[in-house]
């Protein structure tokens, strides 16, 4: 089990409490991902294909819109999540175990929509890591469909190289939950500590660890043009509403 993997299954029975409110998130995002979708001429006729689902943020949010979404992540204790949140919300959403560098071991049809949301892709730690995830994503993609990720800033954060986020604090109904993350850089790879603070009746404090390597926008839009897509475009947050930048490539 590799890091990231560790990460996940860690952090899947916490990974609401990143959100102030995680169920109007998935319903905040939908909306948003759905506006792109319909700019590049696609309504919820069309498939799609979550390769990094997590508790299911995203996919949730498109199946109550009426998607028919086809989920998949590498850690098994947040598809468990996703299963008991999809059926909370009274969503029918296919879940698969699968690595997105590895797409077509699970998957032999494609997609008319992929999406690969909240900063997974740069869990790859080298440029031929990276390569070959978007390649096996590219892959999964319908001639004519699409391809939505979104990434950190990371143009900007390699100018500073900052040690931490800043915090999130959200008033709970007990008292307050504090969350921030560190990042201990090392060229353009850097170790990030997420710690979850729950100042309520008793004090709780949580970390987990996990490794990035900051992809530049201009690397990975060279990586899906090499990988078969026609045209990449980069939506930022003021544009989209979503609080990373959001690369569009189309097949």
């Amino acid at each position: 089990m590799n890091i990231t993997q560790t990460f996940y299954d860690s952090l899947a029975g916490h990974y609401d409490k990143l959100f102030v409110d995680w169920q109007a998130a998935t319903q905040e995002q939908a909306v948003i991902l759905n506006k792109l979708f319909e700019e590049n001429g696609f309504d919820i006729a069309a498939n799609i294909l979550d390769c990094a689902c997590g508790i299911g943020t995203q996919a949730i949010g498109l199946a109550a819109l009426g998607y028919c979404v086809t989920a998949s992540d590498i850690s098994d204790v947040e598809i468990a999540q996703a299963k008991v949140r999809a059926e909370e919300n009274r969503v029918k959403i296919r879940f698969e175990h699968a690595d997105f560098c590895a797409l077509s071991e699970t998957f032999s049809e494609q997609f008319d929509i992929v999406i690969c949301m909240d900063n997974a892709l740069p869990h790859m730690l080298s440029k031929s890591a990276l390569a070959a995830a978007v390649k096996s994503i590219a892959n999964r993609i319908a001639t004519g469909g699409i391809f939505v990720a979104s990434i950190r800033d990371y143009d900007a954060l390699l100018l500073d190289k900052p040690p931490y986020s800043p915090p999130y604090i959200h008033k709970t109904e007990q008292g307050q939950r504090v969350s921030f993350q560190t990042w201990v850089w090392n060229e353009d790879k850097y170790r990030l500590t997420q710690y979850i603070i729950d100042d309520e009746e008793t004090l709780q404090i949580s970390k987990f660890n996990c490794e990035y390597r900051a992809v530049r926008r201009e690397e990975l839009a060279s990586l899906l043009l090499a990988s078969g897509c026609s045209h990449v475009e980069w939506k930022f947050p003021e544009e989209t509403g979503f609080y990373q930048p959001i690369v569009i490539a189309k097949k």
